[in-house]
C-alpha cells in the first residue's frame, strides 16, 4: 500500500454524531471525499437533511438518522440503522457536544449535568455501542476533544465544559488500551479556536485572547480540522492509538 493509498477510507462505514452543522459536517464530508459510506446522526430532522442536499449538491453521498445520544434507546437505535443502512461501522466520530459561558458560581446543576450528559457520558454510551459491533474485525473511534481540556480559556468561563473535554481526552486514552486487543483504536482531536455556530471567534470581545494570543493570528474553519480526523479514521494512522492530536494554529504553545 501506498502512503497516499493509506489514507483512503474507500469501502469503510462511518458513523458521525452531531453531523448535520459546523464541525460535525465537515467531518462527515471529509470521510464522504476519502471514499467512506457516511450515516450523520442529530437530534433535528430538518438539520440532517439539510445537510444531507448540501452534501449532495456537491456530489457527495450522507445518509441521515434523528437521535438525541443523550437517550440509551437513541443510541441503540441509531446505532442499528446505521448498521442497516451501511452494512456495519468501522469508524465513529463522537463529534456531538455543548458549551455554556457561564461563572462557575453561577452554573445551575441541570446545566452541568447537561454538558457532562452530552460531552462525556453519550460519548462513552456510544463508543461501546457502536465498539460492539467492531470487536470482530476492528475499527476506528475519533472523538472530538479541546484545548479546553490542557488550558483554561480565557475570557469567557466555562468550567464545566473544560472539564468534560478533559474527561473526553482521558476517557479517550482508557478506552485505546482497554480496546487495543480487539484491534480498535481510540483516538482524539483537540481543536483550538475554530469558527462555528458555537464559537463565535470572529467577535470582537474575543479577537484579544482568541486571535491575537494564537502564533498563526487566525482562527480555523471546519474543514481545516476535517483532514486530522480522515488521518485518524484511515490506516495511515494503524499505529496511532491513545493519541491527542491538537490542531490549534499553536495556540498552546505559549
Amino acid at each position: 500500500m501506498s502512503v497516499l493509498d493509506s489514507f483512503s477510507l474507500a469501502g469503510k462505514r462511518a458513523l458521525v454524531t452531531g453531523g448535520n452543522r459546523g464541525l460535525g459536517e465537515a467531518f462527515a464530508r471529509g470521510l464522504a471525499e476519502a471514499g467512506a459510506q457516511v450515516m450523520i446522526s442529530g437530534r433535528d430532522e430538518e438539520r440532517n437533511a439539510a445537510a444531507v442536499a448540501s452534501a449532495a449538491s456537491d456530489g457527495l453521498t450522507l445518509h441521515s438518522v434523528v437521535a438525541d445520544i443523550t437517550k440509551d434507546a437513541d443510541i441503540a437505535a441509531m446505532t442499528a440503522a446505521t448498521v442497516e443502512t451501511l452494512g456495519g461501522i468501522d469508524i465513529l466520530v463522537n463529534n456531538a457536544g455543548i458549551c455554556y459561558h457561564r461563572d462557575s458560581w453561577d452554573v445551575p446543576d441541570d446545566e452541568w449535568d447537561h454538558v457532562f450528559d452530552l460531552n462525556v457520558r453519550a460519548l462513552f454510551k456510544c463508543s461501546r455501542a457502536v465498539g460492539e459491533h467492531m470487536k470482530a474485525t476492528g475499527g476506528s473511534i475519533v472523538n472530538i476533544g479541546s484545548i479546553s481540556a490542557m488550558i483554561v480559556n480565557r475570557p469567557q468561563n466555562q468550567a464545566a465544559y473544560n472539564a468534560s473535554k478533559a474527561a473526553v481526552h482521558q476517557l479517550t486514552k482508557s478506552l485505546a488500551a482497554e480496546w487495543a486487543p480487539y484491534k480498535i483504536r481510540v483516538n482524539a482531536v483537540s481543536p483550538g479556536y475554530v469558527k462555528t455556530e458555537m464559537a463565535p471567534v470572529d467577535e470582537p470581545q474575543f479577537k484579544r485572547m482568541w486571535i491575537e494570543d494564537s502564533p498563526q493570528q487566525r482562527y480555523a474553519v471546519p474543514s481545516e480540522i476535517a483532514g486530522s480526523v480522515v488521518f485518524l479514521a484511515s490506516d495511515a494512522a494503524a499505529f496511532c492509538t491513545g493519541t491527542i492530536l491538537v490542531i490549534d494554529g499553536g495556540y498552546t504553545v505559549y
